[in-house]
């Protein structure tokens, strides 16, 4: 008989590196010259916004964590405490929101790594981060933890550059920006926090699940942050928002604008390391809930599969990974961005609600915590542009409906 479950062996070190890994490829090369175009000179307040919307939904991400150490995340939690529709809904939103994801970040691979031929390179950078992940968590968590070492260390030269180097060129943007430019850029800029789920879904994987998970959530949230302050600072003081806005390549602009454009290479390096480990997260994550379901008969039992060698469930891997690179080759980034914002805030709604009904035996956050993280999640993801909106109302009615008939067809 094949095992089903997961091998404990993750360690604080690990998760964090993991929730890095997730959150600063996706934030600092991908969403900062959309929510500069959104925001415009205000975007450091949009970053405020998501970091508090943020903090909430990792906290009550955390608690929910500690007390439901298993695969699935908010699929498990929005099961168990609001109902199975809940959770269904939750792990609906974040395997399809995720893969979205997923094509964003291996696009972001192709972008700078090969402009002229970006959607086959993300789609070779998919295959092989897939077959990373394939032969174990461990050897994955590894690999993560070279790639975000080595982007940080690019960050920081940017920072120095950037803040130390020539403003002569930065650029006001001239557009009118008011309350809801502000919010969509907060919601842009929340597609680079989310990173933090995938510790809460690799729950099964972690030694002493109920310190470790919640204490490597925040200590990733925190380091994200740092990081995309500074970079968002050095980035507006020397493109402004204007230039940071039309950039595709905002960060290697940086350097360039501030005098030091032979570290424009580096630069372009460090982005597809990040945007790789980011990649390298998200398939794990989006696996895992994937597992999960499947376990819970929502999706085919063959994807419950867990390698008996190699600890992992390499089905749901390879299925994910299939679907990410098909995904690659066809979408637009930007696109991909505003889709995915947009389920993940309705899947951490869902984390909120869960996070309400916990007791103080079970050690609730704070009231407010699950309340404003909730009405963050409402606010800020229906302030995203509106294409955004409508195709992540489509899918998760759609996914509403698949649930409800499935429900509805007798047994046997």
């Amino acid at each position: 008989m094949v095992s089903m479950e997961l091998t404990r062996g993750l360690g604080l070190r690990d998760c964090v590196v993991i929730g890095l890994g997730a959150m600063i490829g996706a934030g600092v090369f991908a969403a900062l010259g959309p929510a500069a175009g959104a925001a415009g000179s205000w975007m450091l307040l949009a970053l405020g916004i998501a970091a508090v919307v943020a903090y909430c939904n990792a906290q009550s991400s955390a608690r929910l964590a500690a007390l439901y150490p298993v695969s699935g995340g908010t699929y498990v939690y929005g099961r168990e405490r609001l109902g199975p529709f809940w959770g269904y809904l939750a792990g609906w939103g974040f395997v399809v929101g995720k893969t979205a994801s997923c094509a964003a970040m291996a696009l972001t691979v192709g972008s700078y790594a090969w402009p002229e031929h970006a959607h086959v390179v993300a789609v070779a950078a998919v295959v092989v981060i897939t077959g990373i992940n394939y032969v174990g968590v461990q050897k994955s968590a590894l690999a993560t933890r070279v790639i975000v070492g080595s982007v940080l260390a690019v960050l920081a030269t940017v920072v120095v550059a950037g803040i130390s180097g020539s403003h002569s060129a930065a650029i006001v943007l001239d557009d009118e920006i008011g309350p809801y430019g502000v919010l969509q850029a907060a919601g842009l800029l929340f597609f680079a926090f989310a990173g933090y789920a995938r510790i809460a879904t690799l729950g099964e994987e972690v030694r002493d699940p109920q310190q470790t998970i919640p204490r490597a959530i925040m200590l990733a949230l925190a380091g994200a942050l740092a990081v995309y302050t500074l970079v968002a600072v050095a980035a507006l003081l020397t493109l402004g928002s204007g230039g940071l806005a039309a950039a595709h390549d905002p960060l290697a602009r940086v350097v360039e604008a501030a005098g030091a454009g032979w570290l424009a290479p580096v630069v372009r390096v460090g982005a597809v390391l990040a945007a790789a480990g980011s990649l390298m997260a998200l398939i794990l994550g989006v696996s895992r809930t994937t597992l999960a379901m499947a376990r819970d008969g929502h999706l085919p039992a063959t994807l419950a599969a867990v390698h008996p060698r190699y600890s992992v469930p390499h089905h749901a891997e390879l299925a994910v990974g299939a679907v990410v690179a098909v995904l690659a080759a066809t979408v637009d980034l930007r696109a991909a961005i505003g889709f995915s914002s947009f389920a993940v805030l309705a899947y951490y709604l869902i984390a909120n609600l869960s996070a309400a009904t916990l007791s103080t035996a079970e050690n609730r956050p704070a009231r407010w915590v699950p309340v404003v993280g909730a009405l963050g999640c409402v606010v800020v993801g229906f302030s995203l542009p509106i294409g955004s909106v409508l195709a992540g109302l489509a899918v998760l009615a759609l996914g509403a409906a698949v649930y409800g008939v499935r429900r509805n067809i007798p047994a046997g």
